[in-house]
Parts: C-alpha cells; sequence; structure tokens
C-alpha cells in the first residue's frame, strides 16, 4: 500500500522532525507544564511510564502508517509535537492534530511556522486538495489562531468524542483548501516576516 514518506521541515523558528524514541527524554521534560495539556484528548501522563505508553502508540501509529508524528524544535530545543493524521492518500487530504508546545513557545511564530511548513509540504509535495483541522469548539484560543492562520471555519460536530476522562467534546472543524493556498502562503509568510 502507498503511503506518505515522513518528512523533515525546517523554517527559521522550528524545524519539524519526525519522532524517534531518542526524543522521549527532551518531550517528556517539554511536555510538563499542565497548561500543554488543558485542550489534549487525554490526561497528561504523570509518570515515565505513562510517557512512554503515550510515545509508544505515537511510534506504533507511525510504523503502521496510519499517523505521521513530528517533533517541534525551536532553535534546537525541543518545545512539543504535531502529527499530520486521517492520511486519505486517495482523496489527497490529510489533517494536521496532536499538536502542543510548551508554552514558553506559545506567541513566538513557532506554530504559526510549523503549520506552514506543514501546509507547504502537504499542499506543494503530496499534492493534498484539502488539509483540516478538529479542535475542542470551547478552546477559544484554538479557534482563533486557526482562524488567524486564515482556515475556514466548516461548523461543529456535536457530541463528536469523548475525552480524557469521559468528558463530552463538540469539535470545532477548519480547513484550507489547494485553491486557498496561495493566499494562506502569502498571509503566514506575511506574519512571519515580523517574527
Amino acid at each position: 500500500m502507498a503511503r506518505w514518506s515522513p518528512p523533515l521541515l525546517e523554517g527559521r523558528i522550528v524545524r519539524l522532525e519526525p519522532l524517534a524514541p531518542h526524543h522521549e527524554e527532551g518531550l517528556w521534560h517539554a511536555s510538563r507544564d499542565p497548561a500543554t495539556w488543558t485542550w489534549l484528548n487525554v490526561v497528561q501522563p504523570r509518570t515515565r511510564g505513562e510517557w512512554s505508553a503515550f510515545l509508544g502508540q505515537a511510534l506504533s501509529a507511525a510504523d503502521a502508517g496510519t499517523e505521521i508524528p513530528l517533533v517541534t524544535l525551536r532553535h534546537g530545543e525541543i518545545v512539543g509535537s504535531t502529527r499530520f493524521l486521517a492520511l486519505r492518500l486517495e482523496h489527497r487530504s490529510v489533517e494536521i492534530g496532536w499538536t502542543w508546545l510548551h508554552p514558553s513557545a506559545w506567541g513566538t511564530g513557532a506554530n504559526v511556522e510549523a503549520k506552514l511548513l506543514q501546509m507547504r509540504h502537504a499542499f506543494e509535495v503530496w499534492g493534498c486538495r484539502r488539509v483540516e483541522w478538529k479542535t475542542d469548539a470551547e478552546n477559544e484560543r484554538s479557534c482563533r489562531a486557526l482562524e488567524a492562520l486564515g482556515a475556514t471555519f466548516e461548523g461543529v460536530h456535536r457530541k463528536h468524542m469523548l475525552v480524557r476522562d469521559g468528558e463530552n467534546r463538540d469539535s470545532a472543524w477548519y480547513s484550507v483548501l489547494d485553491d486557498d493556498w496561495p493566499s494562506v502562503s502569502a498571509h503566514l509568510e506575511a506574519r512571519l516576516a515580523g517574527k
């Protein structure tokens, strides 16, 4: 079965590299702030064993070709992670998700550049027609960030998921299409020029 290869993506602010076992220690330290986990689907792993299991699931998904997890480095330091999900080669469509950053990287342009690099790869290398995101509909910060990227709000799937310890989550969906990409790319480049 054909699959997309994990990319190495490098910008001025961040470098995204395929998740590997040697990243475990750096990701553990980057993941310790509880604020990072407020809106993620799972409870924050508290022990090294829980953390190893969490990363093991990501590595297994990568091995199976169902997800492409990437480690986010800012100025050479691991500050978080993101993934390509819902890899639908037959439809030339992909989701970007499971994105988290240590709060020290918030507002630095790291997320904006990471999304620019991921979208550029999806549209210009993989030939995608659609890049999508879903986020907790109550996560106003994430919704604002996606809108600021130039993504289009597509609606809310009510009672879409059970997250963390059985909490209901309504998911807000966003997308950028290949038709939108030239203007979205120019917009993000202009945003980053000021960083």
